[in-house]
């Protein structure tokens, strides 16, 4: 995939309306979701619009929206994608978030690591969801996929 500096987000920006996280741990990591995904990511719409990109990221009536706009901040596209099919997957994930987060204060080690590592598979379980609903829209990277899962759960779960 092109590593242009046209296939990118240079911005990133959360339906405010939501409020925040429901926990400083889910808040921190959306912070940290939307600091890593502007400082790398690849993303290219499959319809040729160049970039780069600002994203709006929005939850409208069971929908994922995408809102991708151009330097002059002029909408250029949206996608919008069910959520139903990541409901699952993103209760699962939070599921095994909260598992860790209370491993962290009075599990072993090995305890962490174990839930740590199903924590990271179901989250990449989620990412290739996210870039299989994305095919035929836009293409994008693994990382890129991780990070903005990262952004749809905290979009469901609010929302």
């Amino acid at each position: 995939m092109s590593e242009s500096a046209q296939d990118k987000l240079v911005a990133v920006e959360i339906d405010q309306s939501l409020g925040r996280g429901p926990s400083p741990d889910a808040e921190h990591e959306r912070q940290v979701a939307i600091h890593d995904l502007i400082e790398q990511n690849t993303f290219k719409l499959a319809n040729g619009i160049a970039g780069p990109f600002t994203l709006r990221l929005a939850s409208v009536d069971g929908r994922l929206v995408f809102n991708l706009l151009n330097y002059k901040e002029e909408l250029v596209y949206t996608i919008a994608l069910s959520l139903a099919p990541f409901r699952r997957v993103v209760k699962d994930y939070f599921n095994i978030c909260d598992s860790y987060y209370n491993a962290i204060r009075s599990a072993s080690p090995s305890q962490i690591e174990t839930i740590d590592m199903a924590r990271r598979g179901i989250h990449n379980e989620g990412s290739d969801l996210l870039m299989e609903r994305l095919k035929g829209k836009a293409e994008i990277d693994f990382d890129t996929a991780r990070r903005l899962f990262t952004l749809v759960c905290a979009l469901i779960w609010r929302g």
